[in-house]
């Protein structure tokens, strides 16, 4: 059974610190803003749960779908950071730099299923 290094759950744990940073960042009057932070913090955090999460799996397949959950989080944390900075504003450093980690994760997970898939196929 595969197992992650230890790069990816620290580099998965440090995006939901940022996750954590950028909201505590955002400003509070402004209910637009507080509805999607959350959102953003939510999903955010769940990545590097998600992965850890993967780590215990019991079979591939558990696997595979824990770090689908995490890669469903990552694209669903950028739609929040997109709207933040597009609708409310929000666009300083931290939240480009969140962005641009959130797609980076989803490459990273998107092939380390697809290694995984084919591994699994070549022990059949």
């Amino acid at each position: 059974m595969a197992r992650l290094t230890t790069d990816i759950l620290q580099r998965t744990k440090a995006y939901a610190a940022g996750i954590i940073r950028l909201y505590a960042q955002l400003p509070s009057g402004r209910g637009e803003v507080t509805v999607l932070g959350k959102q953003m913090l939510r999903s955010g955090t769940s990545v590097a749960a998600q992965v850890r999460e993967s780590n215990r799996a019991r079979s591939v397949a558990e696997f595979v779908a824990k770090l689908g959950g995490a890669i469903q989080e990552a694209d669903e944390t950028m739609l929040w950071l997109e709207l933040l900075s597009e609708e409310c504003g929000i666009g300083d450093a931290l939240a480009n730099e969140l962005r641009q980690e959130s797609s980076e994760l989803i490459a990273i997970l998107t092939s380390m299923i697809i290694r995984s898939r084919k591994h699994e196929k070549t022990r059949k």
